[in-house]
């Protein structure tokens, strides 16, 4: 992971490694002893203030690329490089092996209806677990869009398989522009950019057979499953990916488009999504 200039927390602990920035509430790193990373960070990744992190676990919020319109700018919306005020922290890794950091955002200073935003990042020997929840601290109803747009480190992604999309409706963001939603049939693999919005709202398990190992990607909250590659061409043309493409695959817990969030007021909703390895 490279090295970053911004505070945060990191532990690292009998070979393992947990590590979260306090800009963007953005986790870097959930590495396990005697294991490779499970979080892909590229190491052309930029540090800047303002800029977002290519890697680990950004938060998108409080919209999708660039929204239900197409005119909203930043891509995939402000908290990713927003200042989150850190405001809760449980280090027991030296006994159980966990690791909890809280964070808090809300509407203050942004063009946004009112909301207070609260991460929580809990690290275990066993499991990392992200949850975003988001209260309407306004009167009207709030609708949103958001990701926990999640970069999983792979041996080469020409040859891993997505197990558990078999049968869910999506949308081809690469190739299917005006056409209707297709259905996956069998595991999902990768033969170049890859771009796709899944009506699905249960596990994926990244099958890694040259790492002997296989990711769980759980979820709770969310009704879309985002899995994204840019594969050469476009991945080439990424200034912070470059020729490094083939070392992640994106499987992210999202609620998007059709299936974006409406809170109504006072009430609360939580996205959570869960990584073991297996």
């Amino acid at each position: 992971m490279p090295e970053s200039p911004f505070p945060g927390v990191q532990v690292r602990h009998r070979g393992g490694d947990y590590a979260i920035l306090d800009n963007g509430a953005h986790v870097l790193a959930w590495t396990l002893r005697d294991q490779l990373p499970t979080l892909w960070v590229s190491p052309l990744a930029s540090f800047e203030p303002g800029i977002a992190v290519r890697g680990g676990v950004p938060v998108v919020f409080p919209w999708f690329g660039a929204g239900p319109g197409g005119d909203r700018r930043p891509a995939h919306g402000f908290a990713r490089t927003a200042a989150w005020q850190r405001v809760g922290l449980t280090d027991d890794v030296a006994g159980t092996g966990r690791l909890e950091v809280r964070y808090r955002l809300d509407s203050t200073g942004f063009d946004s209806a009112p909301f207070v935003a609260e991460l929580a990042a809990e690290f275990t020997r066993d499991h990392l677990r992200v949850s975003l929840s988001v209260t309407n601290t306004g009167e009207a109803d709030l609708s949103y869009e958001e990701a926990l747009h999640t970069y999983l480190a792979v041996s080469d992604v020409s040859r891993i398989s997505l197990d558990g999309l078999g049968g869910c409706s999506y949308v081809d963001k690469v190739d299917g522009a005006g056409q209707p939603p297709r259905v996956q049939a069998g595991p999902v693999t990768f033969t170049g950019e890859t771009d796709r919005l899944y009506d699905h709202a249960g596990e994926v398990l990244v099958n890694d057979p040259d790492r002997g190992r296989s990711i769980r990607v759980a979820k709770t909250g969310s009704a879309t499953t985002v899995v994204w590659n840019p594969g050469p061409a476009r991945g080439a043309a990424l200034a912070d990916v470059r020729q490094y493409w083939p070392d992640f695959v994106c499987v992210e817990a999202a609620n998007t488009g059709a299936a974006a969030v409406t809170v109504p007021a006072g009430e609360t909703h939580i996205l959570t999504q869960t990584l073991e390895l297996v």
